[in-house]
């Protein structure tokens, strides 16, 4: 892994937002209307206006993510395989939310194309042709919508200069645990909360002293921590170790920032949705605040001993920046503790935040 500032380069939050507004954002927007041109061919409605409405209302998404795609240099091909593999995040999780399917075994099955996107083009998906990721799912007719944006994903991954069995197991691993996540959050309601506690009495024991079940399941919500690695995999980085140390610097800690805001901003519109959200489960507004709070200085603490570790702080500080410059925030009177997140964060996150608010006024957010 480089040192900070190897290439030359040091991201300071000018440099950050200048290169995600000006380079990111535009090719990110090109690349998801070429996904939404491609939901034309899908043949099911309700497939069809889940495509579109994730791509609409989500799409924002897999602009953040590809702020991978900067480090160290401009990276066409990271962007677009950044862009392709959110649009299936954020494709299916509609499909498990809001197409009033609640069977888990089916969420299972599609979510595979999560783990198939990231893996390499030398292990075959085993189905003659492909999976058929809808088969337990009752609309089916995609037009080869899901595929594509997996062989896309399987393609891009192929050009990574240093994509390694390190990476891509860490990188399937974080896969594993997104598809558990998606599968359990979205089952019946009655169902949720007893799974997702236990399968972190399973699966998150290391992280028991630090972590409710939760934000331990918020951690495994976002794809901050594969984007990461692939990043890693697009440097050309063939260190074993390095793979391990970029995913424990952003899982738990970077990820579940991430996913928490994520929630933090939604309190009000979940609640009217019925949707579950992670951080209803704090005792009050105050804990929520400080638990906010401490995940943000961990993620800043486990990313400043990366190599590149301006890149990765900014990563961090970009989350709060995004999330505490929504519209969302002021609605629901959640100022003061955007304010106490956002002094935590320091001077290069209310930079960050002051630029996402006019990028906001501006129609370029």
């Amino acid at each position: 892994m480089r040192k900070d500032n190897e290439d030359g380069v040091r991201w300071t939050a000018a440099r950050l937002v200048g290169g995600m507004s000006l380079w990111v954002a535009p090719r990110v927007g090109r690349e998801l209307a070429r996904w939404q041109a491609a939901l034309r061919k899908c043949p099911d409605p309700e497939l069809r206006r889940q495509g579109i409405s994730s791509i609409r209302h989500k799409g924002f998404h897999a602009v953040g993510g590809s702020v991978f795609g900067l480090d160290p240099r401009p990276s066409g091909n990271l962007v677009s395989l950044i862009v392709a593999y959110q649009t299936i995040s954020d494709y299916l999780d509609n499909l498990c939310d809001r197409a009033g399917v609640e069977d888990g075994a089916a969420f299972c099955r599609l979510h595979q194309a999560m783990l198939d996107a990231v893996t390499s083009l030398a292990t075959p998906l085993g189905d003659a042709g492909g999976r058929d990721y809808y088969a337990l799912y009752p609309h089916r007719a995609d037009g080869g919508y899901l595929r594509s944006l997996v062989h896309e994903c399987r393609h891009r991954v192929a050009r990574l200069p240093a994509y390694h069995a390190a990476i891509e197991g860490e990188v399937l691993r974080l896969a594993g645990l997104y598809r558990d996540l998606q599968v359990y959050k979205h089952v019946r309601r009655e169902e949720r909360v007893p799974l997702l506690a236990d399968w972190f009495a399973r699966e998150g024991a290391g992280w028991r002293a630090d972590l409710a079940w939760w934000e331990f399941a918020a951690a495994c919500g976002s794809t901050l921590g594969i984007f990461s690695l692939l990043n890693l995999a697009a440097q050309g980085d063939r260190s074993p170790e390095a793979a391990g140390t970029v995913s424990r610097a952003y899982f738990p800690w970077v990820c579940g920032l991430h996913i928490l805001m994520d929630y933090f901003i939604d309190q009000e519109e979940d609640a009217r949705e019925g949707d579950l959200n992670f951080v209803s489960f704090y005792r009050d507004s105050r804990e929520c605040r400080e638990r906010l709070g401490y995940f943000l200085t961990r993620a800043l603490e486990s990313t400043s001993a990366l190599p590149g570790r301006s890149f990765h702080q900014g990563v961090v500080k970009g989350i709060a920046a995004l999330y505490l410059s929504d519209p969302k925030v002021q609605a629901a009177g959640l100022d003061d503790v955007a304010a106490f997140l956002l002094d935590r964060a320091g001077p290069d996150a209310i930079s960050m935040w002051r630029a996402c608010r006019l990028l906001r006024r501006t129609g370029r957010l």
